[in-house]
């Protein structure tokens, strides 16, 4: 494994390739660890990984144990994925929902997602995929990007609407945003504000690696 031992002086790409939705793609060792790239930002692992780990410890490794069904909104590589088998041995249902299937693809080959038992993963639009799902979900994880943009259905209250519908009582959202500007950060401060504070509690972990801010929904009822 030379290439993985040379990461830890200096970056190396062994694949690269267009995608039609996510447009850049990379595979790269980067300090001994495969992680995947977009032409601007880290899309799985690395510290993405980080990121969302650092939010699923905010609602506790122990409650995620007990859960049974998990919705992971948007998968690129699968990062989180692994965080919820490797580190927190949880053996529910995952399903995946992921726009783009040139990324499956790649996730597959070099993280093996496909080995993942308990993993579904559904290759849809996220805004399609929670109208018409009847299903119900302990924790919904929603990491969607286009590059370092997200769409802004995310923000939309009927979306929101909608995910906190889906959620079981108690149940969790971790939402994962980045704020490069004070436009994203007045629309996360509205997000916050306007939530319904009544039958859900809401907090967020801002600058996570310098860009990100979580959301982290507990819903009470």
């Amino acid at each position: 494994m030379l290439k993985r031992l040379l990461s830890y002086f200096y970056p190396i790409t062994i694949h690269s390739q267009k995608s039609a939705v996510s447009k850049s793609l990379e595979i790269t060792w980067t300090n001994g660890d495969l992680v995947m790239d977009s032409l601007n930002t880290n899309y799985s692992y690395g510290s993405l990984q980080r990121i969302l780990k650092l939010g699923l410890n905010e609602i506790g490794f122990g409650k995620i144990q007990k859960m049974k069904n998990i919705l992971i909104l948007g998968v690129a590589g699968g990062s989180v994925i692994k965080t919820l088998i490797d580190d927190i041995q949880f053996s529910g249902k995952i399903t995946g929902v992921e726009i783009d299937s040139e990324i499956i693809k790649i996730a597959n080959h070099y993280f093996e997602l496909d080995k993942i038992s308990n993993l579904e993963i559904i290759i849809d639009d996220a805004f399609e995929f929670v109208l018409k799902t009847t299903d119900q979900y302990d924790l919904i994880v929603v990491d969607i990007f286009q590059d370092t943009k997200m769409p802004n259905f995310l923000f939309e209250t009927f979306f929101i609407d909608r995910i906190c519908f889906l959620l079981q009582a108690k149940g969790n959202i971790l939402f994962n945003t980045m704020l490069l500007n004070e436009a994203d950060n007045i629309r996360n401060k509205k997000l916050i504000n306007e939530f319904n504070k009544d039958h859900f509690h809401i907090k967020s972990i801002p600058r996570v690696e310098k860009h990100n801010e979580l959301i982290v929904i507990e819903k009470l009822l």
